[in-house]
């Protein structure tokens, strides 16, 4: 046990409270424990002034308050004493890294300083953090988009397991199993769709980063564990929770639109899609449904018509091992049983 902990990485944690709100205290530690430990913990701001940071969240978490007058009107003297602190910090020799806890763009010199004396250092901050601070640390975290991931894990967790009880309860009575919706899915997951949040990597830039590295690849594939690793050297903010989703292998089959995976033993491969793309699937299904008045009672007649426009249609492609599963991630569509139908469920019927 205690050579595992003479291992981790030391890490001194300064904290700027003038823009880093007291309820990510909690957060902060808990994502710093998957790079190391903290040696150091100190907070700096003027105490004299509220900013929310009180003593039961400063003892709670072991931080230690470092107080810092304003001496002249429109003067940061925090930054200041925390850059001092930081380099006192650093010529001691009793730390492998830093950890700044900042939005704060005057703080990106200190980053690029840290790392030009070999330190790993790691930045937290808000979604809103400038690009100048993020790209000069090592790894940066979003400390709202983490913490919003979780509690919408926390609710899906709740509400899937009152869902769980309540269909057990009805499986009870009729003596058979309800079939799980599309949202209902989602929120059993912990996954969602959404674009990029403002100030994070772009999906653009991360599925260009992949068709280099697929480039590159004598086999036009890289292996899952490669482009996690290789992503997140590329962009230092890079994190699949920023996007909404749990695992980087769901981020890559759900989250891009021209990748699939494969499995070969162990390995779990990345290429790119030779496959027309989910939604495509989408608008071809929702035009056989308007074409027979928005319901049709047989999933297996669905199937076959994509079949006969997609010879090579197989939904394993997109990541599925079952039609109906696969149909139930499409929000404009909806499967209640074998019954296939549009989520409006009003009588569509095509132009066509």
């Amino acid at each position: 046990m205690e050579e595992s902990i003479q291992e981790k990485k030391r890490f001194a944690v300064l904290i700027d409270s003038d823009n880093i709100s007291p309820k990510y205290a909690g957060v902060i530690f808990n994502e710093l424990n998957e790079y190391g430990q903290a040696t150091y913990r100190r907070i700096y701001g003027n105490w004299s002034k509220g900013n929310g940071w009180n003593e039961k969240i400063l003892l709670e978490n072991s931080i230690m308050p470092i107080q810092q007058f304003s001496y002249a009107t429109g003067k940061n003297s925090t930054d200041m004493a925390m850059v001092i602190d930081a380099m006192d910090i650093l010529y001691s020799g009793k730390v492998d890294g830093f950890c700044l806890v900042t939005s704060d763009s005057d703080f990106t010199r200190l980053a690029m300083r840290l790392r030009e004396e070999k330190m790993h250092v790691i930045g937290m901050g808000d979604s809103k953090a400038p690009t100048s601070l993020t790209k000069s640390c090592n790894k940066f975290i979003y400390l709202d988009l983490i913490t919003e991931h979780n509690e919408n894990e926390e609710k899906s967790g709740q509400e899937t397991k009152k869902s769980t009880q309540k269909k057990k309860t009805e499986q009870d009575k009729n003596g058979k199993n309800p079939v799980q919706t599309s949202k209902e899915k989602t929120e059993a997951t912990g996954v969602k769709e959404q674009e990029s949040e403002e100030g994070v990597t772009k999906i653009k830039d991360i599925e260009d980063a992949i068709n280099n590295m697929i480039a590159n690849s004598n086999e036009e594939n890289v292996e899952l564990g490669v482009v996690g690793r290789r992503l997140g050297e590329l962009f230092s903010d890079f994190d699949v929770r920023n996007y909404g989703y749990t695992k980087l292998s769901i981020f890559v089959s759900d989250g891009l639109k021209n990748y699939k995976l494969k499995q070969e033993g162990n390995r779990v491969l990345v290429s790119k899609n030779d496959f027309p793309a989910k939604e495509e699937i989408e608008k071809e299904i929702i035009v056989l449904l308007e074409q027979n008045g928005g319901k049709i009672d047989n999933l297996s007649i669905v199937h076959s018509e994509l079949k006969k426009m997609h010879p090579n249609f197989d939904i394993k492609d997109y990541g599925y091992g079952k039609f109906s599963n696969f149909i139930r991630r499409m929000g404009s569509i909806k499967v209640v049983g074998n019954t296939i139908a549009l989520t409006g469920g009003g009588q569509k019927k095509s132009g066509r």
